[in-house]
């Protein structure tokens, strides 16, 4: 004797999964591959069906039913847990950057549902409405293409809708505003000469110094410690960086401080000779410190030692140095306008990382090759290079060529 079959109101037969409730409208269940019950919904049957169709689809499709339910924060809460190989201010630092401008925003709408389009227009919304920077629109992607990524792999969405995304947002509106600036001989001079002659800012001449004259990242040279330099032999040895940043893990204590970590790739570990005016930079640091019996008090994960301290014995910090720039800039602007109504060179407004692209200008300019370049900076891969080399010997050969114009018009 055959089952009865299960029919509607309207006495429409029901397939198997399907049940009609008591407000009249419609519900589809099934099971996934883990055994979990999964439920979707509709008004009335035809579009129930069309519902089921669709489900039917992905799973031919390999991808996962119970996907189209699943929502971006719910991937981005799974890959935090799977993620392994990062250091840990890197990993903080991508979930701060999905929880400020992801989570709230688009992180609860379905991963299947996300089109380029939509991640177009969420880009476009960072840089118009939150007026973000182009690289933390690219911090923000590189988290964002991470678990997309993820989602593709697990078989919850076909295609990663956020591939080649970010490129067209980069070349429209942060081709100009995120080009690299560098000092000009002449501005790079006057900060260090003022830092030198200055009664105020002299005691950070050593470490600005040592910025400009190795390119080493802020966290490099923050992190020195002397047994890292060799001053008879003129060698600084890279092999760590000083990094400060929150923790917000469970684990661990909560706030702000420093770590230390190995190098930002394997390349940054790395010798780095010393300009002549470095070493004088160091030993003048070294004298400084003992005629002011400053020693370093600090100890961080087992290191200690540190060459650049405060006069608590305490590490620097790179917020604590940019603001001293902008101090440093605004004084000696200020003294070059009572030496001169019309000063033939005034500071720009630069940062810590300024000084280590002036580094790469200065080598551009004297002709050093490209790979030598390569090995100071500690790039891994010489394409990062040859964008900084290209850039710079392009801006060189606009100069000469507006000498070259002058030439002409004085013949």
């Amino acid at each position: 004797m055959s089952a009865t079959k299960r029919k509607d109101k309207s006495r429409v037969v029901l397939r198997k999964g399907e049940y009609q409730r008591a407000n009249g409208t419609y519900n589809y269940s099934w099971t996934d591959s883990n055994g979990k019950r999964h439920f979707v919904y509709a008004k009335t049957l035809e579009e129930l069906r069309i519902k089921e169709e669709q489900i039917e689809k992905d799973k031919s499709d390999g991808i996962k039913a119970e996907a189209r339910y699943t929502t971006l924060n719910d991937l981005f809460d799974l890959w935090k847990t799977l993620k392994r190989g990062l250091k840990d201010n890197t990993f903080q630092n991508y979930t701060y950057m999905y929880d400020t401008f992801v989570r709230h925003v688009i992180g609860n709408e379905f991963v299947t549902k996300f089109k380029k389009s939509d991640i177009k227009r969420f880009y476009n919304y960072l840089a118009d409405e939150r007026c973000l920077k182009g690289s933390t629109i690219d911090s923000v992607h590189t988290v964002l293409h991470q678990v997309l990524d993820m989602a593709v792999d697990d078989n919850y969405i076909r295609n990663n809708p956020s591939d080649r995304v970010l490129k067209e947002l980069k070349q429209s509106c942060f081709a100009k505003s995120e080009k690299r600036m560098a000092l000009t001989r002449a501005e790079q001079d006057l900060f260090l000469d003022f830092l030198k002659n200055s009664r105020i800012y002299n005691h950070w001449y050593s470490i600005f110094a040592v910025m400009l004259g190795t390119g080493l990242r802020v966290g490099e040279v923050t992190g020195l410690r002397w047994c890292d330099i060799d001053l008879e032999n003129g060698i600084i040895d890279v092999n760590h960086t000083l990094i400060y940043y929150s923790h917000r893990t469970a684990d661990s204590k909560q706030g702000c401080y420093f770590n230390v970590n190995t190098p930002k790739t394997t390349a940054s570990n790395r010798q780095v000779p010393m300009l002549d005016f470095v070493k004088e930079a160091f030993i003048m640091e070294k004298e400084v410190q003992e005629l002011l019996d400053i020693k370093c008090e600090a100890t961080i994960d087992g290191y200690t030692d540190f060459i650049f301290v405060n006069r608590f014995g305490n590490v620097q910090h790179q917020g604590t140095l940019n603001k001293a720039i902008k101090r440093i800039i605004r004084d000696c602007n200020d003294e070059q306008f009572l030496k001169s109504d019309n000063p033939k060179v005034l500071l720009p407004h630069f940062s810590c990382h300024t000084l280590r692209h002036t580094f790469t200008t200065r080598m551009c300019e004297a002709g050093v090759n490209v790979k030598v370049i390569q090995d100071a900076l500690g790039h891994t891969d010489v394409s990062t290079t040859l964008n900084i080399y290209t850039d710079v010997t392009k801006e060189l050969k606009r100069v000469e060529f507006e000498g070259l114009d002058r030439f002409f018009k004085e013949a």
